[in-house]
């Protein structure tokens, strides 16, 4: 496309060559907006390329359009069987020799429009696979003290009941202040908890609200520990260097381990 600017060139030769600089520039920048858009509809850059250079050039054979293109004459013969494909360009025979030509750009259009039909014709299986992917279990892995709290508020975020398997006296050392916090928004979401402790004086000691508290023998006290609640399973190792925390969301899983906290809990001691 040459767009012709009104100047008033006189008889001057410069401003003649000013003119013919002017619209030699002004179409290849017009080439360079056709191939970013043709680019953009899914053409490669090759694909792009030959078929700019059939649309500047008219009909041309490989050989041709790999000097004009700039491309190797096998890219050329590679990318004009793909174009051939896509109804891009086609090909006529000409003294024995192949001419391709492109086809008409309104063809680009009718692209678009093929790939709108292929996607509306596959977005219910996308969906559909979409949809499973988000319901399917999940396994998260959290390290450090900032870990640990997105664990116990997702915790406050689920609003179910929460069973605690081997309650760790560590667990208060390095997170003592923020348990205050967590208690707090507990109760505030009337979230229960039952809570299995290790046999300890401390913790036989130790008030929680709106919780029931048993206990098991000190010989079976651990730093790992297991809560339950919802579909999830969080094990917690409460490590003063490197606590962390590994939370499974599965719904078989969350209600093998409450079955088993159900166990526990009836052979532990108040």
């Amino acid at each position: 496309m040459i767009i012709k600017y009104e100047i008033n060139l006189g008889g001057d030769k410069n401003h003649h060559n000013i003119y013919i600089f002017l619209c030699v520039y002004s179409f290849m920048e017009s080439i360079e907006n056709i191939k970013e858009y043709i680019r953009k509809v899914g053409l490669t850059e090759n694909e792009a390329k030959v078929y700019i250079t059939l649309l500047e050039f008219g009909p041309n054979p490989a050989g041709a359009i790999s000097r004009k293109s700039g491309l190797h004459r096998r890219v050329v013969y590679d990318t004009t069987e793909m174009l051939i494909k896509k109804g891009m360009i086609g090909y006529m025979q000409k003294n024995n020799k192949k001419l391709f030509q492109a086809s008409n750009p309104s063809r680009i259009l009718e692209l678009i429009q093929e790939k709108e039909e292929s996607i509306k014709d596959i977005l219910p299986d996308m969906l559909s696979f979409y949809n499973k992917t988000q319901e399917k279990e999940e396994t998260n892995f959290y390290k450090g003290k900032n870990g640990l709290k997105t664990v116990f508020e997702d915790q406050i975020g689920v609003g179910k009941e929460i069973l605690i398997l081997g309650a760790s006296p560590l667990a208060y050392e390095i997170m003592d202040f923020y348990f205050h916090w967590f208690d707090k928004k507990r109760i505030a979401n009337k979230i229960k908890t039952k809570i299995i402790f290790n046999r300890n004086k401390q913790e036989k000691n130790r008030k929680i609200p709106l919780s029931e508290v048993r206990y098991l023998p000190e010989k079976y006290s651990s730093p790992l520990a297991v809560n339950i609640y919802g579909d999830k399973v969080a094990i917690i190792l409460w490590s003063k260097e490197n606590p962390f925390a590994i939370v499974i969301k599965q719904k078989e899983i969350a209600d093998g381990y409450r079955k088993y906290f159900e166990l526990m809990w009836k052979m532990a001691k108040e």
